[in-house]
């Protein structure tokens, strides 16, 4: 199934996952976009048919003149998989409508906040599918 491996990409991923809605959850949970200390971006990993997934990742990238170590990132799995604005339950949902028949999205879990370099923090998604 490398077919899936093609069907992700940057254009497709930031149609799932748009650039403004950091904004949207910043100014949802601060009242200003501004107060936010990173940008969010889905990224695709891979597939792995022997387990049935599909591997994401949540990149935070630290805004300029901010401070992404200094913020609590680490609690974030929780609240990303409840928050409205970010919807990942709807994003799983767009995700398998891009898959157009080729696999079926069953579940879905965020796994814990990886620290790549104090300018990058990632959250990990991974959906089962059949």
């Amino acid at each position: 199934m490398s077919d899936v491996n093609t069907i992700f990409t940057e254009e497709v991923l930031t149609k799932l996952f748009p650039k403004d809605r950091a904004d949207s959850f910043f100014e949802a949970l601060f009242g200003d976009a501004e107060e936010g200390a990173y940008d969010i971006a889905l990224q695709y990993i891979t597939h792995v048919p022997d387990e049935n997934t599909l591997h994401f990742e949540l990149h935070l990238t630290e805004r300029p003149g901010k401070c992404l170590a200094c913020n609590l990132t680490y609690g974030l799995p929780e609240v990303f998989s409840r928050h409205p604005i970010l919807n990942i339950k709807g994003l799983v949902a767009d995700i398998n409508s891009e898959l157009n028949g080729l696999l079926q999205t069953k579940e879905w879990s965020l796994k814990g906040t990886r620290t790549i370099s104090n300018g990058l923090h990632v959250i990990p998604l991974v959906v089962s599918v059949e």
